[in-house]
């Protein structure tokens, strides 16, 4: 595996910028320019269509030839290394411009995230300019074409630098163009098919744009004249020999404030009971404590194991390689591998703020815990855990009663409090908040009426109860 994004190194001092565009070098470039039989190629790479730009290394062969109807196109080997997943295929080149258009179904996301990156300035410069094509571009020339949509910016070729990367020290043109008024740039090589290193920026309005794509060169080696890919088994050939469940939906779901109500999670996941050493996902959606229909930007976060001291264990963005797992959108779709013991396992959202990605967070930090059972491979079944929150089971129907309108908000609010003052119901220890509100928000009555049905636990009917506690609507004397 290669080294990190942020490894590489800046470009040297002694780069030679041209502002109007053109370099002062001979010759011309075009994607796929040099690509040849026998060619290894490994990067580190992300694209924001891919889990908002989560970092994957993919390693390519170039096996040879293969005939597609009447096209002859590049056959690649190719190998990928997402987190703890490994994905083994194939993909199919095109030789005037080597985009992905075709091979194994498992490689379909990373074909796009190729195509959109890596291969992306083979919409600006092909082989073959005769037959529609865009045809090899001159480093010199003062423009390389327009982005349509991004309102017409120019693509230029604007320096000439030297820059390190893991795979070595490259002489490289430095392409650019402009996005929402920040600079996008990729590096590429005379008579080396795919450039070197790239990092480009969405179009935004305002703000600071995220990132679009991002990659760089880990390693490149010629005339390789076997798979450098013999013996590497995908993780879907070894779920399958494992019997794991591969064909799952996420149907389960918690929806939950974070424990000091900073914030809301609403976390779905599948298969419904994670096995250990089997695949498990996330689709992790970060919403306003005060509206269910805004999702929050600018996430920073984690995905963590930890013991019942709230210790870490395990860190899904430390596996990645980063400090902290970042969700523009405030919608994350996260893959794993269920490495913990049969048991119960708790799942941690550690969210440490909001903030543009390489910013420090000045927003709250705060977590949501998601205890499941995880069950062992050889299908024993593990004993149920007993929740530890009291609630008797007939306060359900006042809360059923309350999330149809048939209580109103004053009542429930003082029958919860009559139950807690006399111990009827028990609920962790909680702060008495002082605000002068008396509006409860729609989640809590929504989370009652989930209870009551029996969609949600005990602990997620209480963690409403404890918010409205906290902000003062609920007061509860010693």
């Amino acid at each position: 595996m290669g080294l990190l994004l942020g490894t590489a190194l800046l470009p040297s001092a002694s780069a030679q910028f041209n502002s109007a565009g053109g370099v002062d070098k001979e010759g011309t470039w075009y994607v796929g320019e040099g690509l040849k039989k026998g060619d290894y190629f490994s990067y580190k790479m992300c694209h924001v269509d891919y889990k908002e730009c989560a970092q994957f290394e993919l390693d390519m062969w170039i096996k040879g030839d293969r005939q597609v109807g009447s096209e002859t196109k590049w056959l690649a080997e190719v190998v990928v290394y997402d987190g703890n997943k490994v994905i083994v295929g194939e993909m199919e080149l095109g030789k005037i411009a080597p985009e992905p258009t075709g091979g194994s179904e498992s490689l379909g996301v990373y074909r796009g995230a190729f195509k959109s990156s890596i291969a992306w300035l083979s919409a600006f410069a092909t082989a073959d300019g005769s037959a529609g094509g865009k045809g090899p571009k001159a480093f010199s020339a003062a423009s390389w074409g327009k982005i349509g949509n991004i309102g017409g910016e120019q693509v230029l070729p604007l320096a000439l630098e030297t820059v390190t990367v893991p795979s070595g020290t490259w002489d490289t043109v430095l392409i650019g163009w402009k996005t929402g008024g920040y600079s996008s740039k990729v590096w590429i090589v005379d008579e080396f098919p795919f450039p070197v290193k790239a990092l480009t920026l969405t179009h935004v309005s305002e703000g600071i744009p995220p990132t679009e794509y991002k990659f760089e060169l880990l390693d490149y080696k010629e005339n390789v004249t076997s798979s450098p890919f013999e013996g590497i088994v995908s993780t879907a050939d070894i779920f399958q020999a494992q019997g794991c469940e591969t064909d799952f939906e996420r149907t389960s779901s918690v929806k939950k404030p974070t424990k000091n109500f900073s914030y809301q999670v609403r976390a779905f996941y599948g298969p419904e009971d994670p096995v250990q050493g089997c695949e498990m996902q996330w689709l992790i959606e970060f919403i306003s404590k005060y509206d269910d229909t805004e999702y929050l930007n600018q996430v920073q976060f984690d995905v963590l194991v930890v013991d019942d001291n709230l210790t870490p264990l395990r860190s899904l963005a430390q596996e990645e390689g980063r400090q902290y797992l970042y969700s523009p959108s405030g919608q994350h779709l996260i893959d794993m591998i269920v490495e913990e013991e049969p048991g119960t396992v708790n799942y941690v959202i550690w969210i440490y703020g909001l903030a543009p990605e390489g910013i420090a967070p000045s927003t709250a930090t705060d977590y949501l815990k998601i205890p499941l059972t995880v069950y062992p491979a050889d299908g024993s079944v593990i004993p149920d855990v007993q929740p530890t929150t009291a609630i008797p089971a007939w306060i359900k129907n006042n809360a059923g009663w309350w999330a149809d309108g048939a209580i109103d908000d004053n009542s429930f609010v003082q029958g919860i409090q009559f139950l807690i003052k006399e111990g009827i119901m028990k609920i962790p220890p909680t702060a008495q908040g002082t605000g002068s509100s008396n509006e409860i928000p729609s989640w809590i009555k929504q989370n009652a009426a989930w209870w009551a049905d029996g969609a949600i636990d005990d602990n997620s009917f209480v963690q409403g109860i404890q918010f409205l506690i906290k902000e003062g609507i609920m007061k509860i004397s010693s």
